[in-house]
């Protein structure tokens, strides 16, 4: 395989693996950018000078990670949160009794700040670093679901602001990929209980003291890097944490 000379695989790792990583490293440099057709396998396969069997075992696995989509007949593209189906692929809330597809976003604060220490660590940055603080709402049937607060590094979202997220019909991730480049490729959550605060409580519309789920959810981008840190408070009165394992 001719490889360029930046390029430093590692031996014992799996050719297909190798393929992999050089796919990934062209779509974080934006030379296919989200939504865009990659090339074929038989013009992969000619680029990196490996079989065309290798190429799609690499295609199959970013496949299954959603990271690239394949299409019948059309060919296989970037996968991207302008796609409707990706919309909850990071939200794993379900009603008791209603359609999800009536959730909406609401943002109600957007300001700068300095990392703390919790902030920087969660995020790979330096203490005192610039990050942006986001809090939202999300609703579904006028009903308050959830209060989400957000913690993304000031360098990679300069210029940020409520104006923006209150004016932007996207999701919150197709902002941040399409303004930002910034795509978020995959999360790690931890769920325990809480009581609601005064804030939360205000804001889901529950007693103070009544049971909340908290959801904190790393997310990352490309090369595992932390962009998101969001603390979510899920109000527990109509709706629970869904999430189908198999």
């Amino acid at each position: 395989m001719n490889q360029p000379s930046s390029i430093h695989s590692p031996t014992f790792s799996p050719l297909y693996r190798q393929i992999r990583e050089l796919i990934t490293r062209s779509l974080e440099t934006g030379e296919w950018k989200p939504g865009d057709a990659i090339p074929s396998e038989s013009e992969l396969a000619v680029r990196f000078g490996v079989s065309q069997g290798t190429v799609r075992k690499a295609i199959d696995e970013m496949a299954s990670e959603n990271l690239l989509i394949r299409r019948q007949g059309k060919g296989t593209f970037v996968a991207t949160h302008d796609d409707p189906r990706s919309f909850f692929r990071f939200l794993r809330l379900a009603s008791d009794d209603s359609d999800l597809q009536t959730l909406k976003s609401i943002p109600l604060e957007c300001w700068r700040a300095k990392a703390g220490t919790d902030v920087a660590r969660t995020l790979a940055l330096e203490t005192g670093a610039p990050i942006i603080i986001v809090r939202r709402l999300l609703q579904c049937a006028e009903r308050p679901a959830v209060f989400d607060e957000i913690y993304l590094p000031g360098e990679l979202f300069s210029d940020l602001t409520l104006d923006i997220l209150k004016s932007s019909e996207m999701s919150l991730y197709h902002l941040f990929e399409s303004r930002y480049a910034v795509r978020m490729i995959r999360a790690d959550e931890r769920l325990r209980a809480v009581s609601a605060d005064r804030v939360s409580a205000e804001l889901l519309q529950v007693a103070e003291g009544s049971p909340l789920l908290l959801v904190e959810r790393v997310t990352f981008t490309y090369d595992s890097k932390p962009v998101e840190w969001r603390r979510g408070y899920y109000s527990t009165q109509n709706f629970h944490y869904f999430n189908e394992l198999g």
